[in-house]
């Protein structure tokens, strides 16, 4: 069926339909008109049009090259799309926006391949010391996204590998899943970690077989060291925020998301909105409720930055051994086979707290990877929804990682929204089948076509900085489920492109309460758009990851321009 502009257009410019577009009024003409194009506007239907209207930021129009004539007037910029396809910006599901930017800034890359160069413990150490060279001998010295099992060591860096790097100034390293650190000895030393020392609930503090600290600091544990870091000045901060726009925008992102946020970030970003540092929206989900209702007293002016639900954390990483399972790891950690990880806090506190903000009105956004954690939250939030009732709470499950049939119909039942890590398919993947889960669980990891089977809306997300931000890296994933060694990680749960391109837009709005203003091409809401070198639905899948973000548009306007794209 042909749809014409008369079936996607507002009621108040129908009249227009048909015409030729020398007789529209100013009042009724677009500002700009993109036009044949393969445009894939993602409502319903997952309509694909040849062009969209657009005036005041938002989108007045859709249907084919001719239908949109009736909206060109005298001052109406009209842009050739030469075939290009364009789709909804992308809306970033979940992320942390703000370090994403100050870890690009101000943070050593200790990422190994595909993502960064660190092969061996003296690379990480060569790194540090380039870096020390530059900060000085008062320094702390910080890097980010090493990972053990990557290492040609296949072990965690300790206080005697970081000691290389200075024995007279900290050093503190971040591991690539964020939920574990190892820190040098004056590091330790200023956060007050020694043999008498007692893990904090959540949390573990390594130690080598004398029972000293050996640097290795996971979960809450990390907090101790890393709560001793001076902060990064309010210049250094817009800095950031700067950065990550421009990393965010450049892969076709028009709403991201700063998971874990404080007041003083959501502050901080709404500073580098009103100075023009922010070209893109961004969604804040701040740490508890108290947290939250402080973000709320902000004075929010610029329309770019919002306060969304919070984000509370129940598990850690299956990667790091800290993921909460129901039966034991794959591989015995530390040779204990009977090992199945644990919670950040027990689950008459996660109660509680989910009781508290659930009462509130609140929605939740919890991070929560094995199935033993995922059974948790679920039972806290029947728990809060029995006692106090309300209609679509639309609470969250950040990663679901191990989501189960069974808790996927417990989702389905609660309206529960998984947010699925769907790129672990492709950098862990193996690591998965092989170390951490064994076969059988790791190919139902992250279980995107279960939960379309069940029509649960769900989304797909990058946990950005733990990966680079590439939503068609995203989509690519999605697709083919292949792991960086090139095998298939779990076929039957692959999906259609456009099922996973939904989950990077008009699902991910959705789950943020949004779908009324963006995710879709639809007449009404704003024109947040992305312009893409190829159609996902009509390639070889496997070419999807090479698709390039041509231009990024927010409100009508271009916010970033792909000068380097090849034809």
């Amino acid at each position: 069926m042909r749809l014409s502009v008369c079936m996607l257009a507002a009621s108040a410019f129908l009249a227009a339909c048909g015409g030729d577009g020398h007789s529209v009024s100013s009042k009724d003409a677009a500002e700009i008109v993109y036009k044949n194009g393969d445009i894939l506007t993602l409502n319903t239907e997952n309509a694909v049009v040849q062009a969209v209207g657009v005036r005041g930021g938002k989108i007045i129009a859709a249907g084919t090259s001719a239908d949109l004539n009736a909206f060109v007037g005298s001052d109406t910029k009209v842009v050739d799309l030469q075939g290009k396809t364009m789709a909804p910006g992308f809306y970033d599901a979940h992320s942390h926006f703000v370090y994403t930017g100050t870890n690009a800034k101000y943070e050593v890359d200790l990422n190994s391949p595909p993502i960064g160069s660190v092969k061996t413990m003296d690379d990480m150490v060569q790194l540090l010391k380039q870096k020390q060279a530059e900060l000085g001998a008062d320094a702390w010295i910080t890097g980010f996204g090493y990972d053990d099992t990557l290492l040609a060591e296949l072990r965690h860096p300790t206080r005697e590998d970081l000691d290389k790097v200075s024995t007279t100034q900290p050093v503190y390293v971040t591991h690539i899943s964020g939920h574990m650190a190892v820190a040098n000895s004056v590091a330790l030393k200023l956060g007050g970690i020694t043999a008498a020392s007692v893990d904090p609930e959540g949390g573990m503090i390594g130690r080598d077989k004398n029972g000293e600290p050996d640097g290795f600091l996971a979960e809450t544990a990390q907090s101790l060291v890393s709560g001793k870091k001076p902060a990064l000045t309010a210049a250094q901060v817009q800095e950031g925020i700067k950065a990550a726009a421009g990393i965010y925008t450049a892969k076709g992102v028009t709403t991201a998301n700063d998971g874990a946020s404080s007041a003083g970030g959501i502050a901080s970003m709404e500073v580098a909105a009103q100075g023009g540092l922010l070209p893109l929206r961004v969604v804040a989900w701040p740490t508890g409720l108290q947290s939250l209702e402080a973000a709320e007293k902000l004075e929010l002016k610029s329309g770019k930055v919002k306060v969304g639900g919070i984000k509370d954390f129940y598990d850690g990483s299956i990667q790091g051994f800290t993921g909460y399972l129901t039966e034991p790891y794959h591989t015995p950690h530390d040779g204990d086979s009977h090992y199945r990880g644990y919670p950040r806090s027990s689950k008459e506190t996660l109660i509680t707290n989910v009781a508290a903000a659930h009462k509130a009105g609140r929605q939740l956004f919890i991070h929560t990877n094995g199935d033993q954690a995922i059974s948790d939250v679920l039972d806290a939030y029947r728990k809060a929804q029995e006692s106090f009732p309300r209609k679509d709470a639309r609470h969250v499950l950040i990663h679901a990682q191990m989501a189960r049939e069974d808790q996927l119909d417990q989702m389905k039942e609660l309206g529960v929204i998984p947010s699925f890590f769907e790129l672990h398919t492709y950098y862990w993947g193996d690591r998965h089948r092989d170390i951490f889960l064994g076969p059988d669980r790791a190919m139902r990891i992250s279980p995107a076509q279960s939960a379309k089977a069940r029509g649960l809306p769900f989304t797909l997300h990058a946990d950005t900085p733990v990966v680079p931000m590439d939503p068609m890296l995203m989509v690519w994933a999605a697709v083919n489920r292949i792991s960086t060694s090139g095998s298939v990680i779990g076929a039957e749960q692959r999906i259609e492109p456009m099922d996973a391109m939904r989950a990077l837009t008009i699902n991910a709005a959705h789950q943020n309460f949004e779908e009324k203003e963006r995710g879709s091409i639809e007449v009404g809401k704003y024109a947040d758009l992305v312009v893409l070198s190829e159609n996902p639905a009509k390639i070889d899948p496997m070419k999807i990851r090479d698709i390039q973000v041509l231009e990024t548009i927010v409100e009508g306007k271009q916010v970033f321009k792909n000068t380097a794209a090849t034809n």
